[in-house]
């Protein structure tokens, strides 16, 4: 890893400007494809995995966040797959730590599904994250193996003990599912906010083929808020963490609950933001297909020139909004590519 920290050039306060105006300030960053489960509504449980040598060395992975940094990046957030099943993670995490020393960079974060954090959550807390997301979407052990298909609850529920242990803030994220867990939503709220835990509802994409069809999963999140409003006061909150969820403060229990809407309310207007896959795929927007490659520039020549260049020439063909849909004449899915591959 490179161990110095990156001087911000002047005028360093103009961040990347895609053509609606929008400053990128935002990348998420995907280490890996694999994951040590198989969510239902994420991924098909039989997945063809990349070979590791189309991955992107973790060297190239801090190179092309450092150059985003560079380029007036605030925000990173480390992304898989699940990103604590990659080998070594934690040597990324602490190269990349230096640019939080430096002052570059606001915010270092990850998301991941708890698998792992026991035994992460100690070193990600020294490294300078503050805070993170946790997937959960349900609190029934039974039905959080056939949501995850192999995934264990108690392990991730020792994570959360051990990351808010170490001091990190922790947010789950939970994916609504109608006729899974939409009965759950309110016991998941008033969980969550019982241990000091924000929570965020999220809406399924039709991102890659499942087994299911995904309209048979789409719980509107508008239909969701009307039925919380009937039984809390929730009052709407202007703040934003960087991210495409709009949120409120929930009176009678303190907390606040999030809503990432895609397809019954598009954010697409303040997307500040962009995703690297672990092969050096940069996706302008989750919901398309375009992407430049970065991997490329990065192995043709150590000087950064060239990556700078583009990158640069990517954002410049960031679109102004996402392809989703969801309903019955589309069977297939909107984007080919599995959640996994793209980093959340």
């Amino acid at each position: 890893m490179r161990g110095t920290p990156i001087p911000m050039p002047p005028g360093s306060d103009r961040a990347l400007l895609d053509p609606f105006g929008r400053a990128i300030t935002y990348l998420r960053v995907s280490v890996t494809d694999r994951c040590d489960f198989r969510c239902v509504y994420c991924m098909s449980e039989d997945m063809a995995f990349l070979p590791k040598r189309d991955l992107l060395t973790l060297e190239e992975l801090d190179r092309i966040c450092s150059t985003f940094v560079r380029q007036g990046v605030r925000k990173l957030r480390i992304t898989g797959g699940e990103p604590l099943v990659r080998r070594d993670i934690m040597s990324l995490f602490r190269s990349l730590s230096r640019h939080l020393a430096s002052g570059a960079l606001d915010e270092l974060t990850v998301t991941t599904n708890g698998s792992q954090l026991a035994r992460h959550a100690q070193e990600l807390a020294a490294c300078g994250v503050k805070r993170i997301n946790v997937s959960i979407d349900t609190l029934d052990a039974d039905k959080f193996r056939r949501i995850t298909r192999w995934g264990d609850l108690s392990k991730v529920m020792a994570g959360l003990d051990a990351a808010q242990a170490a001091g990190l803030k922790v947010k789950i994220n939970t994916v609504a599912l109608k006729g899974v867990n939409e009965d759950e939503i309110e016991t998941l709220i008033e969980w969550a906010h019982g241990r000091g835990m924000d929570l965020t509802l999220i809406e399924v994409m039709p991102l890659g083929e499942i087994e299911e069809q995904r309209i048979d999963q789409f719980l509107p999140l508008s239909t969701v808020r009307a039925r919380l409003a009937a039984r809390y006061t929730l009052d709407d909150l202007a703040e934003r963490t960087g991210g495409p969820a709009r949120y409120v403060r929930i009176r009678e229990t303190g907390g606040k609950l999030g809503f990432i809407t895609p397809m019954t309310h598009n954010f697409c207007e303040s997307c500040n933001r962009v995703r690297l896959t672990c092969t050096g795929q940069l996706f302008m927007c989750l919901g398309q297909e375009d992407a430049a490659d970065l991997r490329a520039p990065v192995r043709a020549s150590e000087d950064d020139a060239a990556l700078e260049r583009a990158i640069v020439d990517a954002i410049a063909r960031k679109p102004k909004g996402h392809d989703f849909i969801i309903d019955r004449r589309h069977s297939r899915p909107a984007v080919g590519r599995h959640m996994s591959m793209t980093g959340g």
